[in-house]
Formats: C-alpha cells, structure tokens, sequence
C-alpha cells in the first residue's frame, strides 16, 4: 500500500503540472490542427414522423461537428438524384481511404432489416448490407468508429467488428426489429456535457453509449413498456458487444465469454468535441499516450497474474512515460497558424 500511495501521488504530481483543468472554447477549436470526417446517413423514412425525427438527429450531429470543427458529409437527407445513396455512401468511403490520422465517424440513422441470414439497413434506393459495408471499410486504416443506430442492427456489429474499430449498434439482435429511439440519444449524447462521466472535460463515445443507453432504457421504463432495444458496443474486434449495463462508471466489469477481451476501452478514447487540455497535445503524441493508456488498462486486468512488486513495477514505468508525454507537449512550440 505504501509503495501504491507514492507512486499514485507522484504521478498525480507529474500529471497536474502539465494536464490543467480542461476546458472547451470556440477558438480552441478554430485552432484545431487536424479534423475528424462524421459521415452521417439518413435511411429511408417510410413515414413523415420518422422523416422528421431522422432529419433532426443528423442535425444535432451537424451542430456537434461545427462545434469540434469536424467534417461533416450528409447523405439522404438532400433531394434523391440520379446517384443512389448507397452508391453515394461507397463513393465517400472510398474518398476517405486516404486519410491515415484523424478519426472517421460513420453514423446510420433509419430503419433495418433482418431476414434471419442478412442485415439490412435501409436506403432510398438499393439497401445497405453488413456484407456491402464490410467491403468498403476494409481499405480503411484511419481510427474508426461506425454506430449503426437503425433497428436489427445487431449483425452488422459481427460483421464489421476489426481491431482499431468502434461499432455500436441499437440492438443486441437482428431480430430486435421495431424502430429504435437509441438513435436520438446518442445523437443528443456525443457532446453533451452531463454526457462527461469521468469529468475530464469532454464526452467520449464510450460515454455516449452508456449515457444513450441508459436514456433509452428510462424511455421504456417509464412508458411502463418492455424494451425492445438493447444497445452493443465492440471496440476489441472480438464481435461479441457489451452491454451498457455490463459497466460501472466507464469501466466494463463483464464481458460476454469468460476468456474474452473486455469492451469499452478504445471508446473511451474517440471524442468528436476534445478538451482544450487534449488539444494542446500534437496528435502523434495523443496517439503514443492513448496506447500507453490502452497498456495501462490490459496490465490492470491482468493483475492477479503479477507478483505485486512486477505490477507496479510495470504500472510505474507506463505511468512516467505517460506524464512525460504530457511534459513534452507542454514544451512543444505552438504553431500560430493552427
């Protein structure tokens, strides 16, 4: 206990002398030095309710990238033309395969479909199958995240499942068919500051999805209705998803086998809206950080297979190298122009 309360306290020390309080403003993010793509899709409505509701989610998506100075690619949302949109979807997809850094986000927002074999999700046009996805994705390197909010969606999170890659998806089964309201939530989540669970300054994705999941259980709970969604999230490349209520706080305390890999940690590091506090931090070193934070999480869960002494042992020398990154990005010179 001893040697755990000096490390922690010098770590802390290292960590507050180059990590202040996060904070969020516009020219911060005028300054941003690289930017995220947010391809959000809108499905066909089939009704003018869903229509309406299916254009303001993408809205607040819209709303969000601005305010993270994000890219932000609509598609079904402007007048159906010559081009279908899941011609539209590929083409896009196949422009980003370039970009190796920043983060993509995919979002799907609309109905699905689930014949027992195949998942669908549904376009104006031909559909969009987990197969068709699947293809497209697969020359993509950049960070990932694909959040198929639509109903029976659960098949596409097996499909598209890859190491480096978030898929979420509304539903625990293809067969979880009536429409689903996590769509919404998760739209009003993404940067929702009560979203913030750890009170870093800013909502991660994992964040999102418990808070989005949460939302939509209350919806059923309080309607006095039985849900008929139940929310996954894979970010190992296992395909096997975890459900929100699998966590305490952030941390996954279930997976779903006894050997396999707990989600949520990768989540826990695509934010769409950064704190000025990651901000200052040059995406190489963010990256080097993020993965060193990753080892710190596998060595956690890992513990009981340790001595105590080679646990932190191992746990200090990731943990300097953690707060060093933070010192180096305190010195880095500013480039004014970014």
């Amino acid at each position: 206990m001893r040697r755990l309360t000096r490390l922690l306290l010098a770590v802390t020390a290292l960590l507050s002398a180059f990590c202040p309080a996060a904070q969020t403003t516009s020219a911060t993010r005028a300054q941003a030095p690289e930017s995220q793509t947010v391809i959000v899709v809108v499905g066909a409505a089939g009704e003018q309710q869903f229509a309406e509701q299916f254009t303001q989610w993408a809205g607040l998506w819209e709303k969000a990238c601005s305010k993270a100075g994000a890219r932000f690619i609509a598609i079904g949302i402007d007048n159906l033309d010559a081009q279908s949109d899941r011609a539209k979807l590929q083409k896009v997809l196949a422009d980003e395969s370039g970009q190796l850094d920043s983060a993509l986000w995919l979002i799907l927002i609309g109905h699905g479909t689930f014949d027992g074999r195949m998942a669908k999700f549904n376009l104006r046009g031909p559909d969009l199958s987990a197969d068709d996805l699947a293809e497209w994705l697969a020359p993509i390197r950049r960070p990932t995240a694909v959040i198929n909010s639509a109903s029976s969606s659960a098949p596409f999170l097996t499909r598209l499942s890859a190491p480096g890659r978030v898929v979420i998806t509304a539903t625990k089964s293809g067969f979880e068919q009536n429409f689903a309201r996590f769509a919404g939530y998760i739209s009003q989540a993404i940067i929702d500051p009560q979203a913030d669970l750890d009170k870093d300054g800013q909502t991660s994705l994992l964040e999102a999805f418990l808070t989005a999941s949460h939302r939509t259980n209350e919806f059923y709970s309080s309607a006095g209705r039985l849900a008929t969604e139940h929310a996954l999230l894979d970010d190992n490349g296992d395909g096997l998803g975890t459900r929100a209520d699998w966590f305490r706080g952030i941390r996954p305390v279930q997976s779903a086998a006894a050997d396999a890999e707990l989600d949520g940690y990768r989540a826990g590091q695509f934010h769409l809206l950064r704190s000025d506090t990651d901000m200052k931090i040059p995406p190489a070193l963010r990256a080097e950080r993020d993965r060193l934070e990753l080892e710190v999480m596998e060595l956690r869960d890992a513990r009981e297979t340790f001595s105590e002494d080679e646990y932190f042992s191992k746990l200090e020398s990731i943990l300097i190298r953690i707060a060093r990154i933070y010192e180096q990005a305190d010195n880095t010179p500013k480039n004014p122009r970014q």
